[in-house]
């Protein structure tokens, strides 16, 4: 009996196992998956423009966000709108596109949306012409200048990928478009409005951001530190205002803010170990409102990078002890230290090892493995490591090439950089890079649905 049971269920595994689509168990044949997005392309190109033309600062997504929205539920996906809160209480203009293919691994697929504060000088005939007011209610140009415009037709191309091949993975697919990236607290605000508590929790996040310093039709890609921290502070120095020809009267807070200027740099060259890789940029100093005043205060702009939260906490210390003993030598009273105020911060974006791997293989099956470069980690920053909530879901970003090849091939050789993201003349050879992206993202996204 014992062996008649084992030989039957032997045989009822063997069943099951052979039951399954065979194309469930291999996903989806490279030529196959390139000329499917070869015949979404007219489609995707049209969606890029028109997004181009029409971009919407953070904190404002509402048509771009609508749009995203009604795409996503004409490809068969349960959407979710107005998904994040802010801290002072106003809703995000978040989106959650759900997909369920029966049992299996849960994969986030995310964009962001917003555009930057920057007036279009690419001459393009699909440029933009937005204007709106910033948060200073300044009329300012707007420009999808980092290319979020890409990201979210890339997001939409990978959708449709999915809904028309769903016989070859299972599982469950979140689409997110994510509002406020710029502003770096769109993230936030999604994982604060009880995200996962709304939407199933993945196994896997990924995502991807475009770059002129690769090539159109690669991706980059590695393990690790992959963009750093980036914590943004307003230091006040605050001294005693005095007639212009009488300095000793007061107490200069103009003379102490460009002595910390110095002397901050000492913070990383001198007090961070070499490493460990930190930047701290003095970007604003305002004082002042005539050349013969002394004024009472003076307030700088600090931008600081870091790797990692030990590092960025050594940055931060560094700036407060250096600001007071600045004060301190100038003599100015205990009650009347300089002020630090956080106004800004992101965690570092580190892809997991291990996924790192797995998409690097996946995506050389799709692409070819010479168009699957060596990442470098920089010290720009992103807000979507928060959806990983501190690495407990493992993530993965990868670099989207997104310059010609010949142009960027003639800047390496002159050592003139191409336009890089957030200039005024940032444009994406688009076409090669969003085949790119739907087909790297897409291979990505159903090797982990297997």
């Amino acid at each position: 009996m014992k062996v008649v049971r084992t030989v039957a269920c032997s045989l009822c595994l063997g069943v099951l196992f052979f039951s399954l689509p065979a194309a469930a168990q291999s996903g989806l044949a490279p030529d196959a998956l390139k000329g499917q997005v070869d015949r979404q392309m007219p489609e995707l190109s049209a969606t890029y423009k028109q997004l181009h033309q029409h971009p919407e600062l953070s904190h404002h997504e509402q048509k771009t966000s609508a749009f995203l929205a009604g795409e996503l539920r004409k490809a068969g996906y349960e959407v979710t709108e107005q998904v994040g809160k802010y801290p002072d209480g106003t809703k995000a203009w978040g989106v959650v596109g759900v997909l369920k293919n029966g049992n299996g691994p849960k994969v986030l697929i995310r964009t962001d949306m917003d555009a930057l504060p920057v007036t279009e000088a690419t001459g393009l005939d699909y440029a933009s012409h937005e204007r709106a007011q910033n948060p200073q209610k300044q009329d300012v140009g707007v420009m999808h200048a980092c290319g979020h415009d890409i990201h979210m037709t890339v997001l939409l191309g990978v959708a449709r990928e999915l809904v028309a091949n769903k016989d070859k993975w299972r599982g469950t697919v979140v689409l997110v478009g994510q509002p406020s990236e710029e502003t770096i607290d769109g993230a936030k605000a999604m994982v604060a409005d009880n995200f996962y508590e709304r939407f199933p929790k993945p196994d896997y996040i990924l995502d991807q951001h475009d770059t002129n310093d690769h090539a159109a039709g690669h991706i980059a890609i590695a393990p690790g530190p992959v963009l750093a921290s980036a914590t943004s502070l307003n230091v006040v120095f605050h001294g005693i205002g005095a007639h212009g020809s009488k300095p000793s009267a007061g107490k200069d807070p103009i003379v102490m803010a460009a002595e910390f200027v110095v002397l901050a740099q000492a913070i990383v060259s001198r007090q961070i170990s070499a490493q460990d890789p930190a930047v701290l940029t003095i970007g604003t100093f305002h004082a002042g409102t005539k050349n013969n005043i002394i004024p009472d205060d003076a307030v700088l702009g600090i931008s600081m990078r870091a790797y990692s939260e030990e590092v960025r906490q050594k940055l931060l210390e560094g700036v407060k002890r250096t600001a007071n003993g600045v004060a301190t030598a100038y003599g100015v009273s205990a009650d009347r230290m300089p002020e630090v105020t956080v106004e800004e911060t992101t965690v570092p974006t580190i892809n997991d090892v291990a996924l790192t791997e797995r998409v690097r293989k996946s995506t050389e099956r799709a692409l070819g493995s010479g168009n699957v470069d060596k990442g470098i980690p920089v010290m720009g920053s992103e807000d979507v490591g928060y959806f990983s909530l501190d690495g407990q879901i493992p993530f993965v970003f990868f670099w989207l090439g997104a310059a010609e090849p010949e142009k960027l091939a003639a800047a390496k050789r002159s050592g003139v950089a191409l336009p890089s993201n957030h200039s005024a003349l940032f444009a994406p050879v688009y076409d090669p890079t969003i085949r790119t992206g739907v087909t790297a993202m897409t291979a990505a996204a159903m090797d982990l649905l297997q």
